[in-house]
């Protein structure tokens, strides 16, 4: 019988993963990651779910565990609180101090759960290990789930073809409510669970409270990118990205207004008032940390600038500093730090992070 080590996260995802396994005729076991500790990060006044004196990590592994001891599976424990924070909230903050727009799920995928998880299962004797995630392996490819509402493979981009291999996705062929279906009908405690949301593994934070903690707030002035003039403060220039239209302090209009730039030295936040979207609009972008699943490397694809953006043409450009030119028609709010993730069709190949955004060959507004 092979064995599979699954991360359960306490949530109805990696619940229904881990019965199907089982159905599946493999034997099972739970992995439970704790990667966040409240107490030592001292961020409880971000944190709007404490309550009755137990944090939303603790009332996941208790989740956990209650559906471990109902299907009959085994449930362990790991902290990696240390290498979460060495490798994904660094990331994150450093990210911010540059003025771009991280997305540290990425990175945790990347770093925490198909690597130190896979280390930890091997430890276990796992012949497979598996994730609750919304993705599909085929042949040995990474591809889209079948509920593409929920499709996942944008968040498993970084991931390398050696960390896909021997990596089981159960829930890929379900649509969500065939999920919650099942959950229900093993009257499982993560039937009706929402989904979670926030920073993987962190949560639901009240943002400006809980990133304080961790980097100085700097107010600064808004300005209209046309006419130069001061219109607004900010409260900090890592609470805003490319295209944010709500929360911006600027009085005296009834007018649309969004962000399309920072000058971090000078710490300022331009925003556009009007229908002046153009300021938006990019035909190129500059894509670093690359990283592909398959050993082919073409010329013409599709990519996703956001995770819940459509799909777009794109063509991409190999440069000799490794780095490479993703060209496209004229496309809304691509920015520095969001992932651009290759698919081939129905194969989701690889990606990157944006470096810089470009129009007709020259760097815009986004960071000054």
């Amino acid at each position: 019988m092979k064995k599979v080590v699954i991360g359960m996260s306490g949530g109805v995802d990696s619940s229904v993963a881990a019965i199907l396994l089982k159905e599946q005729g493999y034997e099972v076991i739970g992995l439970f990651m704790r990667n966040w500790d409240t107490s030592i990060n001292g961020d409880i006044l971000g944190n709007p779910n404490l309550d009755n004196n137990i944090c939303p990590q603790e009332q996941d592994y208790n989740d956990a565990l209650e559906v471990c001891k109902k299907i009959g599976i085994p449930l362990h424990r790991i902290d990696f609180v240390k290498e979460y924070w060495d490798n994904v909230f660094e990331y994150f903050l450093d990210e911010l101090k540059k003025g771009r727009t991280p997305n540290p799920d990425i990175m945790c995928n990347k770093y925490i759960k198909f690597d130190y998880f896979i280390k930890e299962a091997k430890r276990l004797g796992a012949d497979y290990i598996a994730t609750g995630h919304y993705a599909r392996i085929k042949d040995g490819e990474l591809l889209r789930a079948v509920d593409t509402n929920k499709d996942q493979t944008y968040f498993l981009s970084q991931l390398s073809k050696e960390q896909l291999e021997n990596v089981l996705f159960p829930i890929g062929e379900l649509t969500k409510p065939e999920v919650r279906e099942i959950a229900e009908k093993y009257d499982l405690i993560t039937a009706k669970k929402k989904d979670s949301t926030g920073i993987c593994f962190i949560g639901e934070r009240n943002f400006r409270n809980f990133l304080k903690n961790y980097l100085p707030n700097l107010p600064g002035d808004i300005v209209n990118i046309e006419t130069n003039e001061v219109v607004g403060k900010h409260i900090g220039l890592m609470y805003y990205t490319i295209g944010q239209r709500r929360g911006l302090d600027v009085g005296g209009t009834k007018d649309r207004m969004f962000v399309v730039g920072k000058n971090m030295e000078k710490n300022i936040l331009y925003i556009a008032i009007g229908d002046k979207t153009d300021y938006l609009l990019s035909d190129s972008c500059i894509v670093d940390t690359i990283n592909f699943n398959t050993e082919n490397r073409p010329t013409k694809c599709t990519a996703k600038f956001r995770y819940r953006a459509e799909d777009y043409p794109v063509e991409l450009e190999y440069l000799d500093s490794g780095e490479i030119r993703v060209k496209y028609d004229h496309i809304k709010s691509v920015t520095p730090g969001q992932a651009c993730v290759f698919y081939d069709k129905e194969k989701c190949i690889g990606g990157g992070i944006i470096k810089t955004v470009c129009k007709a060959g020259e760097k815009i507004w986004y960071i000054l």
